[in-house]
C-alpha cells in the first residue's frame, strides 16, 4: 500500500517539474531580495509559497494539455500522464486548484498587482502558450513573457507596484529565454517534430532560428547592464555581467561557423543554463557585498 502512495507523490512532483518551479522561485525570492524592503516574516513565507503553487500549477496543466503530444516524444513518453500512472483529471484538478490558491495567496499577502500579474501568467502560460505552441513558432516568443514574470512578481511583492526596476529584471529574463529555446528546438527539433509542436527551426529554417538567437542575445549584455544605472548594482557588477554576456554572445556566433549543427546547439543550450545562475550569483555578490561597503 505504501508503495503506490511513494509513486502517486512522485508523479505529483514530476507534475511540477520541480527544477523549473525551483528556478522561478528563486528568481521571486531574489527579486524581493532587491527591493530591500522590510517585510514580515510571514509575508516571505506565504509569497514563496504562492509562487511555488503558481509555478507547479501552470506547470501540471501544460503537462495535462500535452499529454497526447508527450506520448510522442522519447523524453517526455514516462510522464504520469502520458505513462498512464496519473489520470487526466486528476492532474486537471490539481492544476485547477493549486492555480486558484496561488493568485489568493499572492493578493492576500502581496497586493493587488502581484496577484494580478501571477494571474496572468498563469492564464498566458496555460491557456495561450501552452495550445499555440501547435499553432506557430511565435509560441516561443509567447511563453517567454509568462516566463518572465517570476521577478517582477517578486518585485511587485516586495514594493506594492510595478516598477523600472522589476521591469528591468522581467526583461533580462525575458531575452535569455528565447536563444536558450531556440538551442533545444535546434538539438530536439526531431522531436518535437514528432509532437507536432511548431518551432522555428523547424519552421521558419535554421539561419533564420539562429538570427534570432544572435538578435535576443545581442540586446541581453545592455538590458543586464541598466542595473546599475538604476542604482540596484555597482560597477563590480557591470564588469561581470559585461564578461559573462560576451561569452554567451560569442558562444551564439559561433553557430554561424560552416560546421556547426546540433553539437554546437547543445553546447550552446549548456552555456545558457550557465550563464543565467552566474549573472544571478554576481549580482548578489555585489548587493550583499560590494555595494553595501562601497567598495566599488
Amino acid at each position: 500500500m505504501a508503495k503506490p502512495i511513494v509513486t502517486f507523490f512522485r508523479d505529483i512532483t514530476a507534475l511540477a517539474k520541480p527544477g523549473l518551479t525551483m528556478m522561478n522561485v528563486m528568481m521571486t525570492a531574489g527579486a524581493m531580495g532587491l527591493a530591500k524592503a522590510d517585510l514580515p516574516l510571514i509575508t516571505w513565507i506565504t509569497i514563496l509559497v504562492g509562487a511555488t503553487l503558481l509555478v507547479a500549477s501552470a506547470n501540471t496543466l501544460n503537462m495535462y494539455l500535452e499529454r497526447e503530444g508527450d506520448k510522442a516524444m522519447a523524453r517526455t513518453r514516462r510522464r504520469p500522464i502520458p505513462s498512464g500512472r496519473m489520470r487526466a483529471g486528476t492532474a486537471l484538478g490539481l492544476g485547477l486548484v493549486g492555480g486558484i490558491a496561488a493568485v489568493t495567496l499572492l493578493t492576500l499577502y502581496g497586493n493587488v498587482a502581484t496577484g494580478a500579474l501571477g494571474a496572468f501568467g498563469f492564464v498566458s502560460y496555460v491557456w495561450i502558450y501552452t495550445p499555440m505552441k501547435r499553432i506557430s513558432p511565435w509560441a516561443m516568443q509567447i511563453g517567454a513573457i509568462p516566463g518572465a514574470i517570476p521577478p517582477l512578481l517578486g518585485w511587485t511583492a516586495a514594493t506594492g507596484h510595478i516598477s523600472i526596476e522589476g521591469i528591468v529584471l522581467f526583461l533580462i529574463v525575458f531575452f535569455w529565454q528565447i536563444p536558450h529555446f531556440i538551442a533545444i528546438a535546434i538539438y530536439r527539433q526531431a522531436d518535437y517534430v514528432r509532437a507536432g509542436i511548431k518551432t522555428w527551426p523547424a519552421e521558419r529554417g535554421l539561419d533564420s532560428a539562429k538570427n534570432q538567437a544572435l538578435i535576443y542575445t545581442f540586446f541581453l549584455t545592455p538590458i543586464s547592464l541598466m542595473l546599475v544605472p538604476l542604482g540596484i548594482a555597482s560597477y563590480a557588477y557591470l564588469v561581470a555581467a559585461a564578461g559573462l554576456g560576451l561569452w554567451f554572445l560569442l558562444t551564439c556566433v559561433r553557430g554561424f561557423e560552416p560546421e556547426s549543427g546540433q553539437r554546437w546547439a547543445r553546447h550552446f543550450f549548456v552555456v545558457s543554463i550557465i550563464y543565467l545562475p552566474l549573472l544571478t550569483l554576481a549580482l548578489i555578490v555585489d548587493v550583499v557585498l560590494i555595494l553595501p561597503r562601497g567598495l566599488v
